[in-house]
């Protein structure tokens, strides 16, 4: 619920667990060739998730071969539990956003797409810093513009389901 009393809509939920979660799983395929590769970011207001890797690697390449990503992430809140002949149902949260992805070769892009990613990790115990444009200069990013997204609920026995498409 929010501070007014009003019912989070899946969407809002969905962007919940996405700002909440810390690793996200991305999905990427080219040619008969698929790849899924964990990796830290962070997700926009907007509807972006950002990320930070090399300047040059099998993750740009698919991403520039073919820039139709799918990610994921997910919080299993227990451990599963033994089955005695009872549906199974192990607490969990997860949610899939299909999208475009685009290497940003813009160095001020790139810098600023760094800077949001700064952001969401600082805390007051350890704070970061500002990235300068010679600091973006030797770390890619990637943006992967939202599109769609899915999300899944079970809890308590109820599984709830989200479905947002832009």
């Amino acid at each position: 619920m929010t501070t007014d009393q009003t019912p989070l809509d899946g969407q809002q939920l969905m962007e919940q667990i996405l700002r909440r979660e810390t690793i996200g799983y991305l999905g990427l395929c080219v040619g008969d060739e698929s790849y899924v590769v964990p990796l830290n970011y962070t997700y926009t207001p907007d509807g972006r998730i950002l990320f930070h890797c090399a300047l040059e690697g099998q993750k740009l390449d698919m991403i520039r071969a073919n820039p139709n990503v799918c990610f994921a992430v997910s919080r299993q809140a227990i451990d599963p539990t033994e089955h005695y002949g009872e549906e199974c149902s192990t607490p969990y949260e997860s949610v899939l956003c299909w999208g475009t992805a685009r290497v940003l070769d813009d160095i001020e892009e790139r810098r600023q797409a760094l800077a949001e990613f700064q952001v969401r990790y600082a805390t007051e115990e350890e704070p970061r810093d500002s990235v300068s444009l010679e600091r973006a200069a030797r770390c890619g990013a990637v943006e992967i513009v939202v599109t769609r997204m899915t999300g899944r609920r079970v809890h308590a026995g109820d599984r709830t389901v989200w479905e947002w498409e832009r």
